[in-house]
């Protein structure tokens, strides 16, 4: 399996070289259209090389759904917290009570009750 995600790795380089390597030329990126541009004094446009924009746009993409997936996980992972909290505050409790009703036993006979009462 490492074999073959090698050999992907390699194909998706391979392809991202070829994709940089066939689109050099270059290309104006406007940041403001031309009447705001006029109006703020200076025009907000760079020369960049186009797979330069390409790569950019498929980075800025990734980035934009990683931080919506996670706000939009964020309920979930509220809910995980909650529930371990949860769980902690029971096997607090739970521990008391052993602790408690094996007050003054023997510890092996104490350790004894709890297998039985496990089972």
């Amino acid at each position: 399996m490492r074999y073959i995600r090698y050999v992907f790795m390699a194909v998706v380089g391979l392809s991202l070289i070829l994709v940089a390597l066939a689109n050099r030329g270059m290309v104006t990126i406007k940041l403001l259209p031309e009447e705001m541009a006029a109006y703020l004094g200076q025009p907000l446009s760079y020369d960049l090389p186009l797979f330069v924009v390409i790569f950019g746009g498929i980075i800025i993409g990734l980035l934009i759904g990683f931080v919506w997936e996670w706000f939009r996980e964020h309920k979930h992972r509220a809910d995980a917290r909650l529930q371990k909290r949860e769980k902690e505050k029971l096997e607090r409790e739970v521990k008391g009570l052993k602790r408690k009703s094996n007050e003054g036993k023997d510890e092996v006979l104490a350790l004894l009750d709890d297998s039985a009462a496990a089972r």
